[in-house]
């Protein structure tokens, strides 16, 4: 990466990118993230849970990508900050030559990014510094056309992203539709996205961060589902991510109410 001029990172104020580092154990975190992570954690107590299947959620996907159907070139939006095995890794664990860009427009994942770009000699990353609300500069950036080929299929992936977009403030559907429509056939979507479908408390979570001027928005299965519109979704469909092609017998303690996030992939036709 070229050098960039210092970035502001806020750490005075709560990050949604540093509270989930924070539910994971990780250590790019501050004390205001940490106070509002145990806000969240004082009305929805199984928060680390919902991060924790929602990492192993994006392993699944991935692995099932580019091992089973093959796909070879991934756009990861709202990365966060990197955590071992990033998309990168799982996807070039199994093919070497994967191609990935990664796209986020937050401060502290800038700083980490070098993290996302150790590909294999084979293959190739790069980073994007761009909103999610912009897809349409997403989709032009050079980073982007320099690193994928759109004319064949991409797999676009939105984990734990299209949460902090409420249907008041932005156009959630219609900003994955732009994207969508901008891939080949053959490609595919995989997201998840938190729901209080299962326990009322996960709205609540939400009301933590509306409190500490995030913008958040559980949203049903029937809601999540909007998303896949004209795609074909891949058995099981809408999911808690725990459910989803399981690689083990899912634990009896491991109830749908504590994920409380789904997960779905679709293909283009």
């Amino acid at each position: 990466m070229e050098d960039r001029a210092p970035v502001e990172l806020s750490i005075d104020r709560p990050h949604s990118a540093r509270m989930y580092d924070y539910y994971l154990g990780g250590k790019d975190n501050f004390p205001a993230d940490r106070e509002a992570a145990e806000d969240a954690l004082a009305v929805f107590p199984n928060a680390r849970v919902m991060a924790r299947e929602n990492r192993a959620f994006m392993a699944r996907a991935t692995r099932y990508l580019a091992g089973e159907v093959g796909v070879r070139q991934f756009l990861d939006i709202g990365t966060g900050i990197p955590t071992s095995p990033n998309l990168h890794e799982v996807a070039q664990r199994i093919a070497a030559d994967t191609r990935v860009v990664y796209a986020d427009n937050d401060p502290i994942v800038l700083t980490h990014a070098r993290a996302l770009l150790t590909s294999t000699p084979q293959g190739r990353t790069a980073y994007l510094d761009a909103d999610l609300l912009d897809p349409g500069r997403i989709l032009s950036a050079p980073e982007l056309r320099d690193t994928l080929d759109l004319t064949r299929p991409v797999a676009v992936s939105l984990i734990a992203i299209l949460h902090f977009l409420p249907d008041g403030d932005a156009d959630p559907y219609g900003i994955v539709r732009t994207l969508v429509d901008a891939l080949a056939p053959g490609s595919y979507l995989a997201l998840t996205h938190a729901t209080a479908d299962l326990d009322p408390a996960a709205q609540e979570m939400a009301a933590v961060y509306q409190a500490q001027g995030i913008t958040a928005q559980a949203r049903s299965r029937v809601e999540v589902g909007r998303f896949f519109d004209g795609l074909e979704l891949i058995d099981p469909g809408v999911e808690v991510v725990h459910r989803w092609r399981s690689d083990s017998p899912v634990p009896s303690e491991l109830t749908d109410a504590a994920v409380s996030i789904y997960g779905a992939l679709g293909r283009k036709p």
